[in-house]
């Protein structure tokens, strides 16, 4: 287990002198209590400048506080100490001498959820007024053990924070998928080198893992003298640059450091979705209410940072007594030489570490992988989502490069444009339409004055009045808008939510992480209920969504699609989801199958175990540019395949659709 320990400087108690009790006299003694409640808020302050107080010899009593107490302040961080007056006793006189005993209640937050709780004792010592008429002085006799229970002369505290190993996040076969793993940190020491030494280290790490050489130089003088200004860091194992780390240490004046990070099996694996694990920002210590401290390990994002207190369990906290050998002079400049350096160290307080538990996910990391391959020459935004129709397993959500970051498979939102046409096919069958109904296939329609066509090169031998079969294979625009009497818009609506499109509450809460599935309107006007039919106007999806409305076609039922598994309630009883039936399904799946068999995804012919598709392309803009999708299903994966620029469905996400299910 890896430590981390904050450590005051030494901090040497003087030993208490024996001070002659001031003798009573004049009037009566008043009560301590004032007195008590001055000593709790100087305490809590860390400030005795203005307390009065008793102090044997040449002690400087603040300076011994902040020293003592310095560790715990350390620790706590901006989470506020309490010290409380317990009780105050009454005042007693014993060989003209008057003091009272005051108990106080200490309490340390250290760490992210415990806290040490104390009391200890002080005197205090009443001081006779000069004259009759004048008040007398409550004092404390100042002491180590005010502060911490049993504190000698001459010791001091030490505060350790036992680090908790972060839980791993599991893939759906129990496997982890980000564990720790080895990496080197590559920088320039500063410490070997200087001047031209510094400049010719800098230069040469720089152009060798492929930074700019004067910027990295210039980052390296801005460091302190005694700085490691590191220029990169990478894998132990599988770096994926194209230098080792001997290469680097080749260079005079760099260092590479042995260290172990959170990690996915590649360096972009899922990190839309899973996240990321460094040091906590600004923002996270601010929300956090003192909870997470400045150069905590926490999640950043994703999966990592919602599951963060899950993930990172319960770090643990010691805290020490050092015996006073560990410092050379005490507070009162007399040397310390003489004390028993061989003594060892107590505990006062220790909470071992928890560690955190991990996430399982339903992930196969084979696909993630081959779904991310597939995705790496994409330029625009775009996406892969698989799920496994029989259980709502999501085994990859992959966003390409040109997501930049963001998780497009999962939170993208877009019109599906003609993909959703399976969701009017739902619609049409509850219309009383079968897939060997006519329909009329036009080269144009208008409603309300807008008029809408096909697109560019629908063959002309689909034209005309023909089967819902043959409309649905091709991708008539214009059959499926001339259907808007018999299928209204709130139709639509209840077959998007049929078939998986839900809400972003009810998508969260299957998930178990934020997501967006979809967003059909139940109201339109004619012109958008017109444009709702081809999957757009104010008809959204995700990437996710449509592979779920593809899952449900598969399952005969609407599946809840979901990514992080819940272990207690893996041997519950799943509860009947309403939704499309299976009756329904198995037309929607003739019609997927006539896309593959004689329209616009017939490049999936030859995919073993192919059961149908359908493509989509969604003008946006001033009309000029496209969303493109496909959707597919095979034995037991529904697959959704989304470019944000794209041509169309069929020549743009067709191929990749391909690349992705050949070979599975």
């Amino acid at each position: 287990m890896r430590r981390r320990s904050r450590l005051a400087l030494a901090a040497v108690i003087v030993p208490a002198l024996t001070l002659p009790l001031v003798a009573c006299s004049g009037p009566d003694v008043p009560p301590a209590d004032d007195a008590a409640a001055a000593l709790a808020d100087a305490l809590r302050a860390g400030d005795v400048a203005d307390l009065p107080l008793q102090a044997p010899g040449s002690v400087d009593v603040q300076t011994q506080l902040a020293q003592v107490l310095d560790p715990l302040v350390d620790a706590a961080g901006e989470r506020e100490r309490t010290v409380a007056v317990a009780e105050v006793g009454e005042p007693v006189t014993k060989d003209g001498a008057t003091s009272a005993a005051v108990t106080l209640d200490w309490s340390w937050p250290l760490g992210r959820d415990h806290e040490w709780a104390y009391s200890t004792t002080a005197r205090l010592a009443y001081e006779t007024p000069e004259d009759d008429d004048g008040d007398g002085t409550w004092r404390t006799v100042w002491s180590p053990d005010v502060l911490v229970p049993d504190l000698a002369p001459g010791e001091r505290l030490e505060v350790t924070t036992l680090d908790a190993d972060r839980g791993d996040i599991l893939d759906g076969a129990d496997e982890p998928m980000v564990t720790e793993r080895g990496v080197w940190h590559i920088g320039v020491d500063k410490t070997t080198v200087e001047g031209l030494g510094e400049e010719s280290a800098a230069r040469d790490l720089a152009q060798l893992v492929g930074l700019e050489p004067n910027e990295f130089f210039a980052h390296v003088q801005e460091a302190g003298d005694k700085a490691f200004v590191e220029a990169i860091t990478i894998r132990q194992k599988n770096s994926g640059v194209d230098f080792t780390v001997e290469e680097a240490q080749e260079i005079i004046g760099v260092r590479a450091i042995e260290d172990s990070l959170e990690l996915g099996p590649t360096s972009d694996f899922a990190e839309p979705i899973l996240g990321r694990v460094g040091e906590a920002t600004k923002e996270i210590v601010d929300e956090s209410e003192g909870a997470v401290q400045a150069g905590d390990v926490v999640g950043l994002g994703g999966m990592q940072r919602s599951y963060d207190d899950q993930l990172t369990g319960s770090p643990g906290v010691v805290v020490t007594v050092v015996p006073a050998g560990g410092s050379e002079v005490r507070l009162d400049g007399t040397p310390a030489e003489d004390e028993d350096e061989d003594e060892e160290a107590r505990e006062l307080y220790r909470v071992d570490a928890v560690d955190g538990t991990p996430v399982a996910t339903t992930l196969d990391q084979k696909l993630q992988k081959r779904a991310e391959k597939v995705l790496e020459e994409v330029n625009p935004a775009s996406a892969i989502v698989a799920v496994r129709p029989s259980d709502g397993a999501v085994l990859a959500a992959a966003s390409g490069p040109g997501s930049e970051g963001w998780s497009t498979a999962t939170l993208g939102q877009y019109p599906p444009g003609s993909t959703f046409k399976v969701v009017d096919a739902l619609a049409m069958q509850r219309a009383g339409l079968t897939p060997d109904s006519a329909v009329a296939c036009t080269d144009k329609i208008t409603v309300d004055g807008r008029t809408f066509g096909n697109v560019p090169g629908y063959p002309s031998s689909a034209l005309g009045d023909v089967p819902l079969r043959t409309a649905f294979a091709h991708s008539c625009n214009t059959a499926m808008i001339a259907q808007r009497d018999k299928v209204a818009q709130a139709d639509l609506a209840t077959a998007a939510s049929d078939l998986g499109l839900l809400d972003e509450k009810a998508a969260s809460a299957s998930m178990g992480v934020p997501a967006f599935l979809g967003a059909v309107p139940a109201e339109a006007s004619g012109t958008e209920h017109a444009a709702s039919m081809i999957g757009q106007a104010k008809v959204q999806a995700s990437p996710l969504g449509m592979a779920t409305v593809a899952a449900s076609a598969a399952a005969g039922h609407r599946v809840q699609p979901v990514l992080v598994r819940d272990e207690d309630d893996a041997d519950a009883e799943e509860p009947a989801t309403p939704g499309v039936t299976d009756g329904e399904a198995q037309v929607l799946r003739e019609l997927m199958h006539g896309v593959v068999t004689e329209g616009s995804a017939d490049m999936l012919q030859d995919v073993p175990g192919i059961v149908g598709a359908k493509t989509g392309t969604a003008q946006y803009g001033d009309g000029s540019k496209q969303h493109v999708w496909m959707l597919a299903i095979t034995d037991d994966l529904a697959v959704a395949v989304f470019v944000e620029d794209g041509h169309r469905g069929s020549d743009t996400a067709g191929p990749l659709m391909e690349d992705f299910l050949d070979g599975l």
